[in-house]
């Protein structure tokens, strides 16, 4: 290493800084890609993925499943085995989820930027009514076979850390019926 010239150091420990914060952002920032079969009921249900393994969903559960980009077919039985439905569907983007139970979801978008006033974007919304309660903002009701329509899964939380304020921002977010009241509840204080 005393042999080296300045420009070489600079060049390994350059090198050397790259490789690190490329290790850190895959370890600890990178986001994971998956898909989830959820089931919000109190049923258990029974399910093959384009002739898999049968796996099963116990109440509340949801399970990380793999899938095919393009055309994928899905088996659902009850508990006694017999079955519901046979279905396909089309996976097109990196994240999903298969609502075997045909529930209703909710996909929320939450704003981000700087000097954003968060109010006046979620009245401008029409916002949506549950359960004869109308809850206000960027709210869309889903409750097709599957949907890739969101960037954050159930089982993930929305970013604590706003990475990029200079302009404004969405992400979306699809929730249980009961989750999305709950996080309505306690993030607009209502």
């Amino acid at each position: 290493m005393k042999n080296l010239s300045a420009s070489t150091k600079g060049l390994i420990f350059s090198l050397l800084a790259m490789g690190l914060a490329f290790a850190i952002y895959f370890l600890f920032l990178a986001k994971k890609n998956y898909y989830l079969v959820d089931n919000p009921t109190p049923e258990t249900f029974y399910f093959k993925i384009n002739n898999g393994s049968e796996n099963i969903l116990s109440a509340g559960q949801y399970l990380k499943v793999d899938l095919n980009k393009g055309k994928n077919n899905i088996q659902v039985f009850d508990q006694n085995k017999r079955l519901i439905y046979d279905s396909a569907f089309t996976v097109n983007k990196v994240r999903g989820l298969i609502n075997i139970t045909n529930k209703d979801y909710y996909v929320n978008n939450q704003y981000y930027g700087y000097g954003l006033n968060r109010d006046s974007l979620i009245t401008a919304k029409p916002g949506i009514e549950i359960d004869k309660k109308h809850y206000l903002g960027d709210v869309t009701k889903i409750s097709k076979l599957y949907t890739e329509d969101f960037y954050y899964n159930l089982d993930e939380d929305y970013d604590r850390v706003i990475k990029n304020v200079a302009k404004v921002e969405s992400r979306s977010k699809i929730f249980r019926k009961q989750d999305f009241i709950n996080y309505y509840n306690n993030y607009y204080k209502q």
